[in-house]
């Protein structure tokens, strides 16, 4: 009876032995449950967010989907004391195994399935909780759990196959969720101290290890005490192991947790505008004219060009990865390596703030404390206004919501006019308020916006962007996406024709209203000064003092259609730009973008350069897949470069761009432009230096929205100003490549007018720019 019975159990064994063999060959060839392909174990971790990096090799921020805002580190990134606490915590006998610890599985299975001890650890490897973290869906019950571990196991020893031990725990910690959008230990690193990987100290690498057990549980932010908890286990588990002393354990269990807590979003960093667009740019479909609105047929023009011109322009759509599949920014783990210097970047926002948020705005503020139309114009009515503010409830977000709800339109708008709790914007943080939602959008237009753009006359490259005062809360790009009135800067677009016509900066021209006829009707241009009056004033003046009767008696002399042509030229692709006498004076919408590369013209001997955002691109494994060159085109000669050169010149030594000099002291090898439209409603800078061009616009969310004072509204009081705090920084950094010293590369002494008996010298302060009708 007792051979029976001993052969019985040997068969049961041999059977049971057989049958597991079975079962784990039939899964590690995907017969039974989920088996993934050997070139997905090769490459697990396939969802990685794509790295920006400006010029000078700082991380600018990451374009990720969800929370999969994962970026990958290598193991020689890992601090050593990360690495001991994971495995002292999680697998103590990591470099033993294979990928299944046999000892710490029998342990589990005698002491928690038998003995019920749930406090005695389980017996899952840090290759098998990769497996997991990779392969298996979320179980619903036991018996689902039961049937993925067989599963994860074979995954495990495939996994050891692939890959060395230091892999392994690279791509668990790189893949581990840490929670509050951390996903990946750089990410989390950065959440939850603001450090790399590599600066963790070792309770910092405690805590993060700690929650590996459960982040929900042992979540720092909403339970610290919990988690100092864990934390301190895994140092008890260092010590265990042997890699930290008693003492040690002891000194490092009384350290607070020292977070140094915020969450990760698409919204940090640096240049948030510039990436932002970066990333539309780079992921834009071909464009397609029905997919765009009617009254937004310059932005399909706009668009077309750059798709046909630009190889950056939808680049993820026109190339394809290994997979043959389109570029996903989100998940392919791409880097960007970006024209931007975040030094000069940095200095432009600071420009920004110095005088838009703590000059210009409170100025604003104040010269709308009592005005019943505020933050709009003095000159408009109540009836004016409600009018602006109920087309703009029509397009908020909030109307199309209650719209495509149902709601009635009675309904809404009493929404609209009932008072609710919100928090709003301030730049001194937000605040809890209680207001309507119409007076919400009241409010937010009363803050001014701009837009900036620097970049190098030579390449093209971009080295500074910023598209408003505050992306979070004003995301509507100013210098790409928007388009305004440019006002007077659009004048050196015209001398330059002239210049190529034949005409000199030294030919005298009429300094006289006069009426022209323009398609059958009289069109008479105002001028606001009435210096000089009478007189015959050579062009050179007229471009320095922004005098719009000499720049209409220009026009008159050329054909509209031909500065149309030459404005395409320079880059300008508005189909809405018509030819016309009053196109002059500058009435067309143009970006602050457009502008800054159409005066590159001016710095580069009459080649203009279209902006360069982007140099190169690698894949996740670190090889170049792309690059990018600058793309130029012949617009003016050079002759006629360097008559513009030295006539912009004049507007900086003796014209209404004159404050450059006298106020803020920059005296620097210069040309410029200043530009204010009707009504002060858009304010113009255009400066450019031998290495550098820059652009700045100032105005409000409407054109309705701005100072009702020539003093405060004209571009060298609201725009020149930020040009100059931004180059007075950019000269001081010694570390930057761009010097005061510079000079324009023209004959010494260059003067392309035989004599030069006219002196130009203007107080500025008095001077009164122009306006347009």
């Amino acid at each position: 009876m007792r051979k029976i019975f001993i052969k019985l159990l040997w068969t049961v064994f041999v059977l049971i032995f057989i049958g597991g063999g079975f079962i784990f060959w039939a899964i590690s060839e995907g017969k039974i449950g989920y088996m993934p392909p050997l070139e997905d174990l090769q490459n697990p971790i396939n969802r990685f967010a794509t790295q920006v990096y400006s010029a000078d090799g700082k991380l600018m921020g990451t374009w990720n989907i969800n929370k999969e805002n994962r970026i990958c580190v290598d193991y020689s990134e890992l601090p050593k004391s990360l690495v001991q606490a994971l495995i002292a915590t999680e697998d103590e006998r990591f470099y033993e195994h294979s990928g299944i610890d046999f000892i710490a599985l029998g342990r589990a299975v005698v002491k928690r399935g038998i003995m019920g001890q749930t406090s005695a650890g389980g017996g899952s490897t840090i290759t098998q909780q990769l497996a997991k973290q990779l392969y298996s869906a979320k179980a619903s019950n036991v018996t689902e759990r039961l049937m993925q571990k067989p599963i994860e196991w074979v995954i495990a020893v495939k996994l050891e196959r692939n890959y060395t031990k230091d892999e392994i725990i690279a791509l668990y910690l790189n893949y581990f969720d840490f929670l509050h959008n951390a996903v990946g230990i750089k990410t989390a690193s950065n959440t939850y101290f603001r450090k790399d990987p590599r600066n963790l100290t070792v309770t910092e690498s405690a805590m993060l290890v700690g929650l590996c057990k459960n982040p929900s549980y042992f979540n720092p932010v909403r339970h610290p005490e919990r988690c100092l908890e864990r934390r301190n286990v895994v140092l008890s588990q260092m010590n265990k192991a042997g890699y930290i002393s008693k003492s040690e354990y002891e000194k490092y269990s009384a350290e607070p947790l020292g977070l140094n807590f915020h969450v990760s979003d698409h919204k940090d960093g640096i240049a948030t505008y510039f990436r932002e667009f970066l990333r539309r740019y780079m992921t834009m479909k071909q464009p397609i004219r029905s997919d765009y609105a009617s009254w937004n047929y310059p932005k399909y023009v706009q668009d077309s060009i750059n798709w046909e011109t630009d190889p950056l322009c939808g680049w993820c759509n026109k190339n394809k990865n290994k997979d043959g599949q389109p570029y996903n920014i989100y998940t392919d783990g791409l880097k960007v390596y970006t024209t931007i210097d975040s030094r000069m970047q940095n200095y432009a926002e600071l420009a920004v703030d110095e005088h838009l948020v703590k000059f210009l705005q409170p100025e604003f503020n104040r010269e709308n404390r009592h005005k019943k139309t505020a933050p709009f114009s003095g000159n408009l009515t109540s009836a004016q206004v409600n009018r602006i503010l109920t087309r703009s409830v029509y397009q908020s977000d909030r109307y199309r919501s209650m719209k495509e709800a149902g709601i009635k339109e009675s309904d809404i708008r009493k929404a609209f006019d009932t008072p609710v709790e919100m928090s709003i914007f301030t730049y001194h943080g937000e605040i809890d308020t209680t207001m309507t939602p119409l007076d919400s959008i009241r409010y937010y237009k009363s803050f001014l916006r701009c837009g900036f753009m620097s970049m190098s006359p030579v390449d093209g490259s971009v080295k500074a962007y910023i598209g408003g005062p505050d992306f979070v809360h004003f995301n509507y790009d100013m210098c790409t996406e928007g388009r305004r009135q440019v006002g007077s800067t659009i004048k050196p677009f015209l001398y330059s024709l002239a210049m190529e016509n034949g005409m000199s900066p030294c030919d005298l021209a009429p300094n006289v209203q006069q009426t022209y006829v323009v398609a059958g009707r009289n069109w008479t241009p105002r001028n606001a000064s009435h210096s000089r009056y009478g007189q015959m004033v050579p062009l050179k003046w007229g471009l320095a003092q922004s005098n719009n009767w000499i720049s209409a008696y220009i026009m008159s002399k050329l054909s509209p259609q031909a500065f149309v042509d030459l404005l395409h030229k320079y880059g300008i692709n508005n189909p809405e730009i018509h030819p016309s006498m009053a196109l002059c004076l500058g009435p067309c919408d143009i970006s602050v973008a457009e502008m800054v590369s159409a005066y590159t013209t001016f710095a580069n001997h009459g080649i203009r350069c279209a902006p360069l955002f982007v140099t190169r691109i690698e894949d996740n494994e670190g090889n170049i897949i792309a690059t990018f060159q600058p793309r130029m085109n012949e617009v003016i000669s050079n002759d006629g470069a360097s008559k513009m050169l030295y006539m912009l010149r004049g507007v900086i030594n003796g014209g209404t761009g004159g404050r450059i000099r006298f106020k803020y002291n920059i005296h620097c090898d210069m040309g410029g432009k200043t530009g204010t439209t009707n009504n002060n409603s858009d304010a113009w800078f255009m400066g450019l230096t031998p290495e550098l061009v820059s652009g700045v616009w100032v105005g409000g969310d409407d054109r309705d929205i701005h100072f009702d004072t020539m003093r405060m509204g004209q571009g060298a009081t609201m725009a020149l100003p930020i040009w100059a705090y931004y180059m007075k920084k950019v000269f001081s950094d010694k570390s930057l490549p761009y010097s005061d010293k510079a000079k324009f590369e023209l004959p010494d002494d260059y003067n392309p007018c035989s004599a030069d008996a006219d002196s130009t010298n203007v107080d500025d302060e008095f001077d009164i720019e122009e306006v347009f009708e």
